[in-house]
């Protein structure tokens, strides 16, 4: 497979981390090792960016009973679940590949969909990330991945879940959309240790990644301004190599006690000026991301988490 493109490059060599990246790209594969496979079987969602059909980026969460995600060939993943009508990523995932012929050119119907992927375990701060092409495979996707990596547990909260037992509490499944955040929105930013963010490069393949720190670590710039610390990672720059190129994002920021998904679309850039980051601690480079639109989902998933044991690496919050 193809190595590091041209935006994760640049960002590598503004960042001074140009040679650790190259020793990292040997982690990247394009098949699911033995050991991931058990993981993700174990795993009951699946974190997933992707582009709807107006071209805005999005990141959400998949769901289902463990073994729902299982890995028929190394180089393919089955996913047998689809978001729910009021997922901002359904229309195009419930038509990813459907009618495409056999060559996938022009003219051959709607294409497969280009998704980044996180299987993430909070209870044993494990995770991997993937993306490829996925396609409609009956009631749920099949996707040929691309690439297949795992990451460290750094900014990994410590989570249990459980299922929420009362299906009626599904019936109340509401979407609210607007192109700001609400007061309440707002707090809820202002105190989330967790959020996963979506980007795509220049030519649509997508990503998903976690960002991780204690409460407060996200700051309501204003409410269509959301600016968070880069701390120290694995030197690839996999999201902000793709924000070098595009800077369209979105973002997924659980509801751990709730089930509600506030999801959040717009457009992100790296903030590098050396005395704004001095004002947070830990921080490497600074991210600000300014939203386009808003879209919550109550009642989105059907698992509940315990409240977080906060990760060791965490830096303090500003101020």
């Amino acid at each position: 497979m193809g190595g590091y493109h041209r935006g994760e490059i640049a960002v590598q060599e503004r960042a001074g981390f140009a040679r650790q990246a190259g020793h990292a790209h040997g982690a990247i594969g394009n098949t699911v090792p033995d050991v991931a496979v058990a993981f993700l079987a174990d795993q009951p969602h699946l974190v997933v960016g992707g582009t709807d059909e107006r071209g805005r980026v999005w990141a959400t969460q998949l769901t289902g009973e463990p073994g729902f995600l299982t890995v028929p060939r190394p180089q393919t993943l089955h996913i047998g679940a689809l978001p729910p009508p009021e997922d901002p990523l359904a229309a195009v995932l419930a038509g990813a590949g459907a009618g495409a012929g056999a060559g996938g050119g022009a003219g051959s119907g709607p294409q497969p969909a280009r998704i980044g992927m996180i299987g993430i375990e909070p209870a044993t701060r494990r995770r991997m990330r993937m993306n490829g092409r996925a396609v409609r495979d009956g009631h749920g996707l099949r996707v040929e991945l691309d690439q297949v990596l795992s990451n460290c547990p750094k900014y990994i909260q410590k989570r249990d879940h459980h299922p929420v037992t009362d299906q009626g509490a599904f019936t109340s499944r509401t979407a609210v959309d607007s192109t700001e955040l609400s007061p309440a929105q707002q707090r809820t930013l202002r105190a989330a240790d967790t959020f996963f963010i979506a980007t795509t490069d220049d030519r649509g393949d997508a990503d998903a990644s976690h960002r991780g720190g204690n409460p407060g670590f996200v700051q309501v710039v204003s409410p269509r301004l959301l600016r968070w610390p880069d701390y120290a990672g694995n030197a690839m720059f996999l999201t902000l190599g793709n924000l070098e190129l595009n800077p369209a994002a979105g973002l997924l920021v659980p509801g751990w006690e709730t089930g509600t998904s506030l999801h959040l679309t717009g457009s992100a850039r790296t903030v590098w000026d050396g005395d704004e980051v001095a004002r947070h601690p830990g921080a490497q480079r600074l991210v600000e991301f300014e939203i386009a639109a808003v879209r919550e989902v109550a009642a989105a998933s059907p698992l509940r988490w315990s409240a977080p044991a906060f990760s060791r690496f965490n830096p303090p919050t500003a101020g």
